[in-house]
């Protein structure tokens, strides 16, 4: 190569060099941030509408738990002793009256030993009649001196004894005949047959247990509120019930339990219900209603659940997600009582799709936002 093209070579090589340094100032002439990097990068996760929470009046309900159960269960037992038991006259489930014979058991002994009785008593009187003679004759000679003293004594003695085991006789009788009268089991009050041990051909003691009786055939639900709950309910507040089979029933409150269970810090409401629908030994769910309360609501719509636990997202004014914590209590249509808004009380949230987003995520807002204008206070 010579010299001459050699020059002429480098002078191009530094013109296209220089050109290329101008290019690439001219281009950096405007610098860019890295927030606006990041803003014109960052995209929004998704489109949602908005809703603020607005104030209600709703029917305030406590629910609660418990089992079904008698009013009142009586406990039917034996009254005689040694004898055979050779009718039993009911069966479990059967509606019976007060009166009614159960049961009845064999007599035949008690029967020979009232005729005995009776027996017994024949011959005391008989003894006493002629006592209460000879006596007499006594009084009427005693001022003669025909008897002697203690003669005349003897025969008084003689008239008392024979009066008092006259009285004796009698009372045996009367035992027997209570116990001929106890051979037949029968129904202290009106009501329903809850259990049977009753067998026949049993040899039953004094005491053994032979039926189990609901009284008046009346079951209640005993209802297991909290210590905070059970101030609110009163004496004659109706309830209403879900039985396990769906079915509902209604109630009313007969009186509150005036202790709390010191393991559970329970107490119990003792509410009446009807017995046509409803068994004992049910578990049931209900409500007490414990009248109006004002109070925040949301779409239902705009509460995410996760984890057991109730959501919300509050869209910032940078459109940035903040996912809140809260409670729920009752529903109204589509609104839902919120609990624990506190300061984000006028705040706005995803009213629906927020179970699509986490904390922190961009939205952006389409459509109106489902709400009133006027600001809610805390004091509200």
């Amino acid at each position: 190569m010579t010299l001459k093209k050699y020059h002429w070579f480098l002078a191009a090589a530094i013109i296209v060099a220089l050109l290329f340094l101008g290019y690439k100032l001219k281009q950096n002439k405007t610098p860019v941030t890295i927030d606006e990097t990041a803003k014109t990068t960052a995209k929004a996760v998704l489109t949602v509408t908005l809703a603020r929470p607005q104030q209600a009046t709703m029917q305030q309900m406590i629910a609660a738990n418990g089992a079904i159960a008698p009013w009142q269960e009586a406990i039917i037992g034996s009254e005689v002793n040694g004898l055979l038991l050779n009718q039993v006259l009911v069966n479990v489930g059967d509606n019976v009256k007060r009166g009614q014979i159960l049961a009845q058991f064999a007599t035949s002994t008690i029967a020979a030993d009232i005729a005995q009785a009776q027996a017994n008593l024949a011959e005391a009187k008989a003894n006493a009649l002629d006592a209460a003679g000879n006596a007499a004759r006594a009084r009427s000679i005693q001022d003669t001196g025909a008897l002697s003293t203690q003669t005349i004594e003897q025969l008084y003695a003689l008239e008392a004894t024979s009066k008092a085991r006259v009285a004796a006789t009698q009372a045996t009788l009367q035992s027997q005949q209570i116990r001929f009268k106890q051979t037949k089991v029968v129904a202290p009050d009106d009501g329903v047959i809850s259990a049977r041990t009753a067998t026949v051909g049993a040899v039953v003691s004094p005491g053994q247990e032979l039926f189990r009786l609901i009284r008046q055939g009346r079951l209640e639900w005993r209802a297991e509120l909290t210590s905070s709950d059970i101030s609110q309910i009163k004496n004659g507040m109706p309830a209403n019930l879900t039985l396990p089979d769906g079915s509902a029933i209604s109630g009313k409150v007969r009186t509150t339990s005036p202790m709390v269970d010191t393991q559970t810090r329970n107490a119990i409401v003792f509410v009446d219900i009807a017995a046509n629908l409803a068994k004992a030994g049910m578990f049931a769910r209900g409500t007490f209603d414990v009248g109006t309360k004002e109070v925040l609501t949301l779409p239902a719509a705009a509460i995410v659940m996760k984890d057991g636990f109730a959501y919300v997202m509050q869209v910032g004014a940078d459109g940035r997600v903040r996912q809140l914590k809260i409670q729920t209590g009752e529903r109204k249509g589509e609104n839902v009582e919120v609990i624990g808004l506190d300061e984000a009380i006028n705040g706005n949230f995803v009213a629906s799709g927020g179970a699509f987003l986490a904390d922190g995520d961009l939205v952006s807002v389409a459509g109106k936002m489902r709400t009133n204008t006027k600001p809610i206070s805390k004091k509200e």
